[in-house]
C-alpha cells in the first residue's frame, strides 16, 4: 500500500490525517487477519524515525526517504512523486500487487506497477471534480495538476475501488472509468473499539460533561468542506429561536485544523457572534478517547460539503450515537435517515438549528435511534470490506497472464508502454 502525502502513523484529526488513515490501518489489519502481508510504504518526515515499524501482525509501515523530513504541504507534494518512486523501486522485495490511496499515491503506482510489472488498485478517497462543485465559499479549488493528475490513474489503474455506487458513478461520469474495472467496497467500523461501552453517562462523567446537558458534537478536521461554519452558524440560530437551552447546550468541537490557521476560521465566526460559550474546542484524540465523546454525545453532527464516505458517521452510530448530517457523498449510505439519524439537504443553517432543537425536545427518539444505529453499525465490519477488498485484488491479478521473472518469489504482469499524460477531460 502507499501513502505518499499522510502516514499511517499519524494522530487522525491532525493536519492531513483523517479518515483515510483510519481505512489504511483498519484494512490492513483486516487483510493481515485474513492471511494477507502488507507493508504500507510512506514518506519520512522527521530525524530518527525507524525505517520500519510493525503496526500489527502481518502489517508494517516502511518509511522511505524522499524530499526534505519535515512536514510539507499537500501544494508541494507532487514534486515529491518521482523521488518517493524511485526510492520505492530500489527496495528488494517483491509484492505481489500495489494498493494506492490519494491521487499522490496513484502517481507513484503508476510509475510502480510498470517499474515491477505489477497490478495496480487504486482508492481515491476524495475527488478534485466533486470537492469542486461543493465548495465552501472563499475555499481555493483543487487545482488542475491534480484533476489532471486524477485523469491519469483512473486510467493507469487495473482496478478502482470505491467507497459507495455514488462514488463510482463520479468516477465514470466526471473521469471515463469504466465500468467493468470499477469496484464498490463499503469501508468498516472497529466494532472493538467503537461500541456503546457503559453509557452516556459514564462517558460524561469520564469526560467531565454535565450529566444533564444537551451535547451535540462535532468531530473532525477543521476545515471549510468539513462545514464547521454550518455547525456554527445553527448553534447561533438554536440559541436565538431557544435561548433557554443555552444553560444546558454544549456543543464540543473534538479535532485539529488543516492547513489553516485559528484566525479567519469557523472561531472568528463563534466570537463574531458570541456563541464561543458554548462551543468548547478539543484537541485531536486516540480512537479509544475518540469512542468516549461519542458515547457522550447526545448527537454527532456532520455538516460536510463533500464527504466520500464519512466514517466518523459510522463510528459514532456504533457507540450508539445517531447522526445528523449532510445528505452529500457516502452520507446517505452510512446514516439510515429517519431511522438511526436524520440527513439534511442542502447547508441552511435554520434547518440545522431546526433538527437540532426538535432532537433536544425528545430524548425518547434519540434513544431509539441510538438502539437503531448500533444495529446498523454492526452491519459494517472490517472483516466484510478485507474480504470484498481480497476479491478485488484477485480479479485484478487474475486479468492479465503473469509470467514467474527468474529470481523473484512474486509474479508481474507484462509491462505496459509508459503512460503520457493524457488531456484533461472536459465536462
Amino acid at each position: 500500500m502507499l501513502s505518499v502525502h499522510t502516514s499511517p502513523l499519524h494522530q487522525p484529526g491532525t493536519g492531513d490525517a483523517g479518515g483515510m488513515n483510519v481505512y489504511m490501518v483498519e484494512l490492513a489489519r483486516a487483510l493481515a487477519e485474513q492471511g494477507a502481508e502488507i507493508d504500507l510504504f510512506t514518506r519520512c518526515r522527521g530525524e530518527g524515525l525507524p525505517p520500519l515499524v510493525t503496526l500489527a501482525p502481518g502489517v508494517r509501515v516502511r518509511h522511505l526517504h524522499a524530499g526534505p523530513r519535515t512536514a510539507l504541504p499537500k501544494e508541494a507534494m507532487p514534486d515529491l512523486v518521482v523521488p518517493f518512486s524511485l526510492a520505492l523501486l530500489k527496495e528488494e522485495r517483491a509484492y505481489d500487487l500495489i494498493h494506492s490511496h490519494y491521487w499522490l499515491s496513484g502517481q507513484a503506482g503508476r510509475i510502480a506497477a510498470v517499474g515491477w510489472r505489477l497490478p495496480l488498485v487504486h482508492t481515491a478517497h476524495t475527488l478534485a471534480r466533486v470537492k469542486n462543485a461543493s465548495l465552501a465559499a472563499g475555499d481555493a479549488p483543487e487545482p488542475e495538476l491534480r484533476i489532471r493528475g486524477e485523469h491519469q490513474v483512473v486510467g493507469a489503474a487495473d482496478r478502482l475501488i470505491a467507497n459507495t455506487a455514488d462514488e463510482a458513478a463520479a468516477l465514470r461520469s466526471l473521469y471515463g472509468a469504466e465500468e467493468g474495472r470499477t469496484e464498490v467496497v463499503r469501508p468498516g467500523v472497529d466494532l472493538r473499539t467503537f461500541h456503546p461501552g457503559d453509557g452516556r453517562a459514564a462517558a460524561r462523567a469520564r469526560l467531565g460533561l454535565p450529566a444533564d446537558a444537551f451535547v451535540p458534537l462535532y468531530a473532525g478536521r477543521i476545515q471549510p468542506l468539513k462545514g464547521p461554519d454550518v455547525l456554527v452558524r445553527a448553534v447561533d440560530e438554536l440559541l436565538r429561536d431557544a435561548p433557554e437551552l443555552r444553560g444546558r447546550l454544549l456543543v464540543p468541537v473534538v479535532g485539529g485544523h488543516s492547513g489553516a490557521t485559528r484566525e479567519g476560521t469557523a472561531w472568528q465566526l463563534a466570537a463574531e457572534l458570541g456563541v464561543t460559550d458554548v462551543l468548547p474546542s478539543f484537541p485531536p484524540v486516540p480512537q479509544e478517547r475518540l469512542a468516549d465523546w461519542y458515547r457522550a454525545a447526545d448527537v454527532l453532527v456532520v455538516p460536510s460539503r463533500s464527504e466520500s464516505f464519512g466514517l466518523v458517521a459510522v463510528e459514532a452510530q456504533a457507540c450508539g450515537t445517531p447522526v445528523l448530517a449532510a445528505a452529500v457523498g457516502g452520507l446517505p449510505t452510512a446514516v439510515w435517515d429517519g431511522v438511526t439519524g436524520m440527513l439534511v439537504r442542502g447547508h441552511d443553517p435554520v434547518e440545522y438549528a431546526r433538527r437540532l432543537r426538535w432532537l433536544a425536545a425528545h430524548p425518547e427518539v434519540v434513544a431509539t435511534m441510538g438502539e437503531a444505529a448500533v444495529r446498523h453499525a454492526r452491519g459494517m465490519s472490517w472483516r466484510a470490506s478485507a474480504g470484498r477488498t481480497l476479491e478485488v485484488y484477485r480479479g485484478a491479478l487474475a486479468e492479465v497472464p503473469r509470467p514467474v521473472r527468474p529470481g523473484v518469489v512474486g509474479q508481474g504482469r507484462r509491462p505496459p508502454p509508459a503512460p503520457a499524460a493524457p488531456q484533461t477531460r472536459r465536462e
